[in-house]
């Protein structure tokens, strides 16, 4: 005689579904979700790290790494030190960093000091950074492979 819900057969409408997604989308937009609302993912100043590190989210750096760092947003402290390539989306660089730097948006803080270079849509030097390298501006900076440096006796000519 009475029914609780929808007959069988019908599907509820739902405004969120107004078109398919692409193949994997779901599992991306899951996982920057999962990223965005994450805690920063810390290595102390009584870590040593050798070997690669990779995250989808944010990493803050006070101990010692040998090896290349790949996150969204970076931050090395005082105490940190990367001996390797650094990419992500941001990187504040507060501590040591021997090795190139990849990343949309890079900020040297003056207790900064990189000795490499630097491929960047944004960059930030405060007063008494150290810094030692070469600078380059690229729309992409995260795009492996980008611009390659030009020899200084090619640019005179």
């Amino acid at each position: 005689m009475f029914t609780k819900g929808k007959p069988e057969g019908s599907s509820p409408a739902s405004p969120t579904q107004s078109k398919p997604s692409a193949p994997g989308e779901p599992l991306r937009q899951a996982a920057t979700k999962a990223a965005a609302r994450s805690a920063p993912s810390l290595i102390s100043s009584d870590m040593n790290v050798k070997g690669s590190m990779s995250s989808d989210g944010e990493i803050q750096i006070d101990g010692k790494i040998e090896g290349d760092v790949k996150a969204t947003a970076l931050t090395i402290g005082d105490s940190g030190e990367i001996n390797g390539e650094v990419v992500a989306e941001t990187v504040v660089v507060r501590g040591k960093v021997k090795g190139h730097i990849r990343a949309r948006k890079v900020q040297l803080a003056s207790s900064a000091k990189v000795e490499g270079d630097i491929t960047h849509a944004s960059l930030s030097i405060e007063a008494n950074a150290v810094f030692e390298g070469q600078v380059r501006h690229a729309e992409d900076p995260l795009k492996a492979g980008g611009p390659k440096p030009v020899p200084s006796s090619a640019a005179a000519e």
